[in-house]
């Protein structure tokens, strides 16, 4: 992630996004960290949290299309009832879904959300499905999970990471392609 985020340069080889160097083009990519600490004590609500993704230079005030951008992610994250809430006073679950629509902010490209269901309760997991239901199509959405029904019910392709095998063997990626399974308990698999 750090690569593809241009924080770090490759040992060997290159990392492109979009064709071209990964910090070239970090304002088309959204990102929601594993984990996000945050000083309670700091006064800041929800609506300030999200404006964060519209940042500018200092030199720059935020204009009627960030605010607008603002509400869209907000109402995408459905958090929009949070708004006015202090940041520091929200559950797990609510401070996810709330830097999910800090990173929405930008109208990224690219969203890239790290273990995005840490933390969350099942209400607030239903949530965030839908509100990556609603990018499908539009934005290509990145996750790294170890919660495999999350994964199934929302991906087009499947990319697992392995260590090494029992004998010793490097694992590398293996690529698998998801299709739709008619037979598949939603309740089970978290959705269609």
């Amino acid at each position: 992630l750090k690569l593809s985020l241009g924080l770090e340069t490759p040992q060997a080889g290159q990392v492109l996004l979009f064709g071209e160097d990964p910090q070239r083009y970090r304002s088309r990519v959204g990102y929601v960290p594993q984990y996000a600490t945050a000083d309670d004590s700091f006064p800041i609500s929800v609506r300030e949290v999200v404006e964060m993704g519209r940042a500018h230079p200092v030199s720059r005030r935020f204009t009627q299309a960030d605010r607008e951008a603002t509400e869209k992610a907000m109402e995408k994250a459905q958090i929009t009832d949070l708004a006015n809430r202090p940041y520091a006073a929200l559950s797990g679950g609510q401070r996810r879904r709330v830097l999910v629509a800090r990173a929405l902010a930008s109208d990224p490209d690219l969203l890239i959300l790290d273990e995005p269901t840490a933390n969350m309760d099942s209400q607030s997991e239903e949530r965030l499905f839908a509100t990556l239901e609603i990018l499908k199509g539009s934005t290509t959405v990145l996750i790294v999970t170890h919660d495999t029904a999350f994964v199934s019910s929302l991906t087009d392709t499947v990319l697992c990471l392995g260590d090494r095998a029992a004998d010793g063997r490097k694992r590398g990626i293996v690529r698998h392609e998801t299709i739709p399974a008619t037979n598949a308990p939603p309740l089970l698999y978290g959705g269609k």
